[in-house]
C-alpha cells in the first residue's frame, strides 16, 4: 500500500507541474463541447508525460461538468471524431495484399485500430482516470438502447477493459467487520440479490465465524469493489434464504461445517458489465476455503431465478407449456404465499414447468433463458436442486414465483461441464432434477420426482 501511495503522489505531483507548465487550469472559458475535442486532439498530439497527464485531468473535469446533452454528444464526438483512420487502413491493406508478410500484418493490425484507443490510454495515465473512463462506459451503456450507433465505442472500451481488468490484476481480499468503513458502506449500496437493510444486518453478514465476504479491487480503485461474493458455513445445502438470514439462527461452528453456500454474488461497477470477474471469484473462494476448512466437502449456491416469471407469462399466451396458465392463475390472488391450498397446488405445477424452464427452454438465441443459471453453467457448476418457495420476498414472488435453485461446483466436474456446456450446450443436472420433466413421447421412462427440498444426490 505505501508503494501505490508513493506512485500516486508522484503521479498528482506530475500533474500538476504538467498544469503549471501549460499555464492552464481546468477551466477555460469557451463552449465546453468545442473544449474537450480540442483537449482530446491535443492529447492525442503530446509527447510530454506531465504534459499529457495534465491535459488528460483537464478533459475529466470538462466531462464531469457536461450536462446529458454534453456527455451524448461526448460519446458521439468519440465515434465520429476519433474512429479509424481510413486513408491508412486502406495503405496498409494494399501493402499487406502485395506482400503478407508478418511485419505488413502488423502494421495493417495498427492501422486498423481507432484512434479512440490510443485516446483512451493517454486518459488512463491521469490520477482517477481509469476510475473516469469507467463512468464514461457507465453514461455509454445507458444510452445504447435508444442509440445503438454508440456500439462501435463500447467496443473498444470491452477491448481494453478486458486487458486492464485482467484477473492478474485484480487483488483477492476478505471483507468482515474491521474493513474500512468506507468500502463497507458500498457493499450495503452494491448488495444487489438480498437488500442490506442497516449496519446490522451487514454485521450479521459479515461477522460471525460461519459468514464470509470476499471482493476483487484493482489497484488503481483501492477503495471501489469491483465484484463480491457473500458465503455461508452450513451442516446442509439450504433449500431457502430466510433460515439462512435470519437474525435469530444458531451460528454454525466453521471447523464443523460441511457445505459453503454462495448465496449472492453482487456486480458492483456497472460501467464493467460484461467484463468477467464472477467465474474467477468463485474458483479462487473455492480455493481459499478448501485450504481455510478441510473439512467443507460441497460447494453450492442458494441462487435467484430473476426471469422465471417472465418467462411463463409469454409462455402461457402461447400456450405452449402445460400448467403455465394454471399457475399464474393461482399466483394472481392476494396474499397467494400465505394460501396453504394454493401452495399445494404450485407445488403440484411447479416442479415440471421449472425443471423445463433450465433443461429445455431457449431464448431466440438458442441460449438457457436464466442469466444466473447461464453464468453458473458457463462456469462448470450443476443444476442441483429446485426450491419451491426458497425465497418469500415481495420480490421474488414477483420474479420467480418464490423460486430459488442450488448449483453445485464439484471440482472434478467444474472443467468437463464447462467445456460441455460452452461447446455443445449441455447443462449438468442431478438426477433428481431430471426427473421432474414429464417422459418423452417416445415412452423413456420418467425417473420419479422428488418432493421440494430433496435431492437423489
Amino acid at each position: 500500500m505505501g508503494g501505490s501511495k508513493v506512485l500516486s503522489d508522484l503521479l498528482q505531483t506530475l500533474s500538476r507541474l504538467g498544469n503549471q507548465f501549460l499555464a492552464l487550469g481546468p477551466s477555460v472559458p469557451e463552449d465546453e463541447a468545442r473544449s474537450i475535442e480540442r483537449w482530446c486532439t491535443r492529447l492525442l498530439s503530446s509527447t510530454g508525460e506531465a504534459s499529457g497527464m495534465a491535459i488528460a485531468g483537464i478533459i475529466v473535469e470538462h466531462w464531469r461538468r457536461l450536462n446529458e446533452d454534453g456527455r451524448r454528444d461526448f460519446l458521439h464526438m468519440l465515434k465520429d471524431r476519433f474512429g479509424v483512420d481510413r486513408d491508412r487502413l486502406f495503405a496498409a491493406a494494399e501493402k499487406y495484399i502485395e506482400d503478407p508478410s508478418d511485419l505488413l500484418a502488423a502494421e495493417l493490425h495498427r492501422a486498423a485500430e481507432p484512434e479512440r484507443q490510443d485516446l483512451f490510454r493517454r486518459l488512463n495515465l491521469t490520477p482517477g482516470g481509469i476510475d473516469f473512463l469507467v463512468r464514461v462506459r457507465e453514461d455509454l451503456l445507458s444510452r445504447l438502447a435508444d442509440d445503438p450507433e454508440l456500439h462501435v465505442v463500447d467496443i473498444d472500451f470491452v477491448h481494453l477493459f478486458s486487458s486492464w481488468f485482467n484477473r492478474g490484476f485484480l487483488t483477492l481480499e476478505r471483507i468482515d467487520w474491521n474493513t474500512p468503513a468506507i468500502i463497507l458502506e458500498k457493499i450495503i449500496r452494491y448488495e444487489a440479490v438480498h437488500e442490506i437493510t442497516s449496519w446490522d444486518d451487514l454485521r450479521l453478514r459479515l461477522h460471525p465465524e460461519d459468514r464470509r465476504c470476499y471482493a476483487f479491487f484493482h489497484p488503481q480503485l483501492p477503495d471501489e469493489p469491483l465484484i463480491f461474493l457473500e458465503v455461508a458455513l452450513t451442516r446442509e445445502m439450504p433449500s431457502g434464504i430466510a433460515p439462512l438470514l435470519s437474525e435469530s439462527r444458531p451460528p454454525v461452528r466453521a471447523e464443523e461445517s460441511t457445505h459453503a453456500v454462495f448465496y449472492s454474488i453482487s456486480n458492483c461497477q456497472q460501467g464493467l458489465r460484461g467484463i468477467s470477474f464472477g467465474n474467477f471469484l468463485i474458483k479462487q473462494v473455492v480455493e481459499d476455503l478448501r485450504r481455510e476448512f478441510p473439512n467443507i466437502r460441497e460447494f453450492v449456491t442458494l441462487s435467484p431465478v430473476p426471469r422465471f416469471t417472465a418467462w411463463l407469462k409469454q409462455e402461457a399466451l402461447q400456450e405452449s407449456v402445460p400448467g403455465a396458465e394454471d399457475v399464474l392463475r393461482l399466483t394472481e390472488r392476494e396474499n397467494w404465499m400465505g394460501d396453504e391450498n394454493v401452495r399445494e397446488e404450485l407445488s403440484r405445477l411447479l416442479p415440471a414447468i421449472a425443471a423445463h424452464y433450465f433443461l429445455v427452454a431457449r431464448n431466440a438465441r438458442g441460449q438457457v433463458i436464466d442469466p444466473v443459471a447461464r453464468f453458473h453453467f458457463g462456469n462448470g457448476a450443476s443444476l442441483a436442486r429446485i426450491n419451491l418457495f426458497g425465497d418469500l420476498s415481495v420480490k421474488a414472488a414477483q420474479n420467480a414465483l418464490g423460486l430459488m435453485v442450488n448449483y453445485r461446483y464439484d471440482l472434478k466436474d467444474v472443467e468437463k461441464n464447462h467445456e460441455r456446456f460452452v461447446l455443445g450446450a449441455e447443462i449438468a443436472a442431478a438426477p433428481a432434477v431430471r426427473g421432474l420433466l414429464p417422459a418423452r413421447r417416445s415412452g423413456s421412462a420418467r425417473m420419479p420426482a422428488l418432493p421440494a427440498g430433496e435431492s437423489s444426490e
